[in-house]
Order: structure tokens, then sequence, then C-alpha cells
């Protein structure tokens, strides 16, 4: 049977009753898992070497702007010739856009020449106007000219140039279809100018095809599965003013606020996160129907800038955008009928919620010490989404290989060149996607692993309160949570890394095989009988819940390192044997105040979604240069980084309760039953036959 194991202070009665004499007792504590914090600071180090590559080898640029027929992406001042504001690609030659989206041609839309413009061409409405490549060679034009005369130098041209132009080869291209400006790609329509057809054909120029296809072969590119992923990620980069005041600073204001809150009106705060919890997950799935377009008339576009209110364009993103409303209205159903059925245990949660209040008040820097996680975290969250947005971007740009008619004259040799004149793509390094798969592993253990930290130095502190009978003694120590943070510091990192990896590595499995589900569901490979769709459902609920007993084994193994100064794993099977052999005593205590608090960093978290819903539909992020294609990247972004924030915080109530009740449990089986160390409250709380029996066997049966 196991031995006694003690307080982390106190003055401690052996089991035998004989007074442990002496003053404070302290454990002989020493390092613990050292192995895997050596894992953890090597995986540290490569995290370094993989961020490094991203910074060398990206450019968050190539996110959402196009590539032109040089290999330049479209707004770099820095590329040859400068392309400063000039963001929309355009392809000159309708025709090859045409041929690229006929069903079995060769010719790629990436081969057909393209430049950068600042606004997209429209036909003219009395004569036929051209855009011109850019000025070079016998063409003594600066850009700032070039741009000035609408792109247009025709009037420039030799005969030879001409007739190369007449033909659809350069230097200068007809404009005969109007365009939009459609995520920074200038997408036609196929509704030719006929004033710009008659003046075309009387020149001698050559058929152009003013087909749907024009149309389709843009929008299906610009649609691609690859070009919303960038868009996704490259939203998340101009959105960064609302990941700092959505993800970062309200969370923090709001989650401050909930726990002075928490500490002066204990007794009114579950009602007041029910009431609040089911007001804004209404309000935000209001929000998603409205970007939807099924509430007003404010659905999301990719058109950006003024346009026709005729033409209409549909991208992908409002489709993620209609699915995401969907769930949230299935989510929104659940959630409140269930806050609803949880209502009659709300006064067990407040009795719950005093004893936590009661500890807030007696070790005060609990408030404040959060703090410090958040700002570790805060600095590294925007190391590493840099770090994600130049990995996302990365690889090098190289001339295509193709065997298709992409000639065109070229002003520097002064003739129509059909070699090498193929487009350019973004050729990612070999293995990019286990080097993101790495990055976001390393981004979810990093935060498991500050959580594992904050949530020890809580329990630690917690602890020298309750061992020290509750009270305000000089048995605990001055500053007890810097205490706590030094014991951590010095003995218990490698728990905190192994602990965190089982989390995340757990989760990583999850999120694989839900990868490989997605891609069967896409090949139309998933099992089609019922007892097919039974197991892989059966499964993926299993895998559900073997992640959360684990996040709840570690939540206590982290509560016993801090009492106990053992490993990970021999804290956990103290803290689970604890558990089982008190299980009626303090288990629906336990899960009613987990609810409430669960509810409480919902509350936190979906405020920051709604405030930066609230952003994003400003004018900045709407029009021109800011516009995101959608707000929903950055909205789920700021809710998990708010609900990271609430953790940290919420984690001092949390940690607070489980901490206190782990202690009474091992208190009162040190002590044959009766705890000696528990504070007056907690005693009030549990001990009382009538409070006993509403918190642990329910209501009396009639």
């Amino acid at each position: 049977m196991r031995g006694p194991l003690g307080a982390v202070i106190g003055r401690f009665p052996s089991s035998d009753g004989n007074a442990q004499m002496g003053g404070i007792i302290r454990h002989n504590r020493k390092c613990r898992d050292i192995v895997f914090l050596v894992i953890f600071i090597a995986f540290w180090v490569g995290m370094i070497v993989n961020s490094s590559f991203g910074f060398n080898q990206g450019d968050p640029l190539r996110l959402t702007y196009g590539l032109d027929y040089k290999g330049n992406v479209c707004g770099n001042k820095h590329a040859n010739p400068g392309l400063r504001e000039l963001e929309l690609k355009y392809w000159l030659n309708p025709n090859q856009v045409y041929q690229s989206g006929l069903k079995d041609s060769q010719f790629k839309l990436a081969d057909a020449r393209s430049i950068c413009l600042m606004d997209c061409p429209t036909p003219s409405e009395d004569s036929l106007n051209w855009v011109c490549d850019y000025p070079e060679g016998e063409i003594r034009l600066s850009m700032d000219d070039w741009i000035d005369r609408n792109y247009d130098y025709f009037e420039f041209l030799t005969p030879e140039m001409r007739n190369s132009s007449v033909n659809l080869q350069g230097p200068c291209y007809p404009v005969i279809f109007p365009s939009v400006n459609v995520y920074w790609s200038c997408q036609f329509l196929a509704r030719p100018s006929n004033v710009s057809l008659t003046h075309w054909k009387q020149m001698g120029g050559m058929n152009i095809d003013a087909d749907l296809i024009i149309d389709k072969s843009i929008h299906k590119s610009t649609n691609s599965r690859s070009s919303v992923l960038k868009r996704y990620m490259s939203d998340i980069g101009k959105s960064w003013p609302i990941l700092i005041v959505c993800g970062g600073i309200l969370p923090l204001f709001l989650a401050v606020i909930w726990l002075l809150m928490i500490r002066h009106f204990v007794a009114a705060m579950p009602w007041v996160t029910v009431i609040l919890f089911n007001i804004l997950i209404v309000s935000v799935t209001m929000f998603y129907y409205l970007k939807a377009g099924w509430i007003g008339n404010d659905a999301i576009t990719p058109i950006i800038g003024d346009h026709d209110p005729y033409v209409h364009i549909f991208g992908r993103e409002l489709d993620h955008m209609r699915a995401a409303a969907v769930l949230m209205t299935f989510v929104m159903a659940v959630s409140v009928l269930t806050s609803i059925a949880i209502i009659r245990r709300i006064i067990m949660a407040t009795s719950v919620l005093k004893v936590a209040a009661k500890v807030i008040g007696e070790v005060q820097a609990l408030i404040i010490f959060p703090i410090i996680p958040y700002a570790i975290l805060a600095i590294f969250y925007m190391l590493w989404l840099s770090a994600s947005l130049h990995l996302f971007s990365s690889g090098q740009i190289v001339q295509n290989n193709c065997n298709s008619n992409c000639c065109a004259y070229d002003l520097a040799s002064k003739r129509v060149n059909c070699d090498r004149c193929c487009g350019y793509s973004i050729r990612y390094t070999p293995h990019i996607d286990i080097a993101i798969f790495f990055h976001l592993f390393g981004g979810y253990w990093a935060t498991q692993f500050f959580v594992a930290c904050s949530s020890t130095v809580i329990a630690g502190s917690v602890a020298s309160y309750y061992w020290a009978r509750g009270e305000t003694s000089p048995e605990i120590p001055f500053l007890p949570v810097f205490s706590s943070m030094k014991r951590l510091a010095r003995y218990n990192l490698g728990s905190m890394a192994i602990g965190s990896l089982t989390v995340s590595f757990m989760e990583s499995i999850r999120f694989i095989l839900e990868s490989i589900r997605r891609k069967l569901k896409v090949a139309s490979t998933t099992p089609d009988s019922w007892i097919g769709r039974a197991a892989h459902n059966t499964s993926r609920f299993c895998l559900r819940c073997i992640e959360w007993i684990i996040k709840s084994v570690n939540r206590n193994a982290y509560i016993m390192i801090a009492i106990t100064g053992k490993s990970f794993c021999k804290a956990s099977a103290i803290a689970t044997e604890l558990i089982m052999n008190n299980i009626l005593r303090i288990g629906r205590v336990n899960v009613i105040g987990d609810v409430i608090l669960f509810l409480g960093k919902l509350c936190i978290s979906l405020s920051s979604a709604l405030f930066a819903f609230l952003m994003s539909d400003t004018h900045k992020y709407r029009s021109a240069h800011n516009k995101i294609s959608s707000p929903l990247f950055p909205v789920l972004v700021c809710w998990g980084l708010g609900y990271v924030v609430a953790t940290l915080f919420f984690g001092v109530v949390e940690m607070s309760i489980d901490t206190i009740i782990l202690s009474y449990c091992q208190d009162s089986e040190e002590h044959q039953g009766t705890a000696q160390y528990a504070p007056p409250l907690l005693m009030e709380t549990l001990n009382d036959q009538n409070e006993m029996q509403r918190l642990t066997q329910g209501p009396p049966s009639s």
C-alpha cells in the first residue's frame, strides 16, 4: 500500500499520529523526467531550424498576389521592373486564356502571358484600348509614364511590332473583354465589347474566341483548393491588428474582469456566465448567417473594389462560410439546450466557486500571475504565426516546362520569341508538408507546455494555502506563486514536457485520421454499409474520449506534481488512485464546476470571435489593399486565441478547485478519513451533512 506523501509545506502529522516537528516540511525533491526535457529542447532546436528555412525561402506576398510572365510577384517593389502598387495579375492574350479552359487542351493558364497592373482594364466605348507589355528596349518610357498612359504605347510601335500585336503576339494586346478584380486577378467577363471587336476586325486582327470558357478558366484557377488555402493564410497576415485586439488584448481584459467578479460576486457568476454564453453564441451564429448571405445583403464577395452591381461572382469562401453557419446552428442548438438543462445544478457550482474565491482572496498574486504565461505566449504566437506565413509561402519560383505555343514579342531582343516563353510557378521544396506539420505540432506542443507550467504553478500556490490550514500564516511562504515557479523551473520542467507531449501526440493522431477520412470521402471510398459507418463513427468517438481522459489525467497529474514533486507517471498514478477512491465524494462537484468554467472560457472566446467579426466588417478589411477574402479564418484564430487566454486565467479557478479537492482527498486518506489541513470554508462546504448530500448524492427521492 502506498505510504504517506506529506505536503509541500506545513506541519505534517504522519499516519501513525506522531507529529513531524522541525518547522516547515519540504520534500527531498529532485529533477524529474529529464529525458523528456532534453527531447523538448532538441525539438525546439528543430523548430528554430525549420522556421529559419521558412524565413529564408518564403515570401508572404505570394499568398496574395500572382506571378507575371517574368516570374515576379505582383506588388513586389524589388522586382525588375519595380512593381510597387502594381498588384493585379492581368492576362494579356485572351485566346491563351480561352485555350487553357478547353477540356483536352495541353495549354495551362500558368503559361498564358500575364503582367501586373494597378487596375483592371476596361474596353473603350468608341475605340480600341490596348494594354502593352512592360516598357523596355526601344520603348523609351518609364514605368510611371507607362502607368499614366493606362499601359498603352501602341502609337510608338514600329510596323513590325504592330503586325505582331495584331497577331496577338505583343507587345501590345487589345482590350476586348471587361474584367473585374477577383482576389487580385483580373477575371474576364464573357461579354466582349462590340465596338472594340469591330475596330479589331477592321485592323485585320486574328479571330478572338468569345465563349464562356474564357470566364470559367480564370474562375477555376482562383477557386482551386491551393489558391483558397493561400488566401486564408494571407487573411491571417492582413488581419494582424484584429488578432492583437480581439485575440490578445480583449480576452486578457475580459478574463481579468471575470476573475475579479468571481472574487467579489461569486454567487451571481454562474448565472451571469450561462446567460451571457447563450447571448454570445446566438450573436456569433447570426454573424455567420449575415456573411453567408442568408440574412440581409452583406454576403462576402470575391470582387475587390467598385464594380457593376449586376456582376455576380461566387467563390469557395462563400460555400465555406455557409457550411460554418450550418455547423454553428447545430452547435448553438445543442449548447443552448445543454445550458438550460444544467440550471438546476448552478447552485452546486456556486458552492464550489466560493472555495476558489476564498483561495484567490488569500493568495491574491494568483489573479495577476497568468499575465506572465500570457506575455510569453503572446511573443511566441507572433513569432510562430510569422514563421507559419513564411513556411506556407516557401518554395522557389521556377519556369514551367511547356510544349505549347506561347510565342510573344521580346522588346529586348526585338523579335518574336518562342523559346522559354512558358510561365512561372512556385515549386515547393520536397517534404514541405512535413515541415508545415512539424511547425503546427510544435505550436500546439508549446501551447500545451506553457498551459501545463501555468497550471502547475497555480496548483503549487494553492497547495501552500491548503496545507497551511487555509490561513494567512507564517507557514505560507512570502509570495507563494514565485516559490511555486521556482520549484517548477528547478525540478519539474521535464514532467511538463511529457504531459504536454502526450496531449499533443493524441491530438496529432486524431488530426491525421481526420485528414485520411476526408481524403477517403473525396475519393468516395468511405464505407457504405451501416456496419462500416458505425465502426468509423465509433472510432472517432473513442479517440475523443481518450483525448478527454488524457487531458483530465494530465491536469490532476500536474496537481500531484506540485504537491509531491513526483515524476509525471507516478503523479498520474497517485492522482488517478485518489480520484477513483473518492469518486462519489468529488465526482459531481468537479464535473459541474468544470462545466461552468468551460462555459466561462467559451464566453471569453465567443466575445473575441464576435468583436473579430465586427472589426473585419469595417471598410479597411472590405475593400482595396487590406481586403480579406473571408472573415472565417481571422475569426477562428481569434476564437482559438481567446480560448487559450481564457484557459490561462480560468486555470486559476479551475486548478484552485481541483487542487483543493485533491488535497482534501489526500489529507483525508493520510489521516484515517478526517482531513486535518482543510480550510474552514472547505470543511463547511464538504463536511456539512446536508450540503454533502446535495453535492454528491443529489436530492433525496420522494
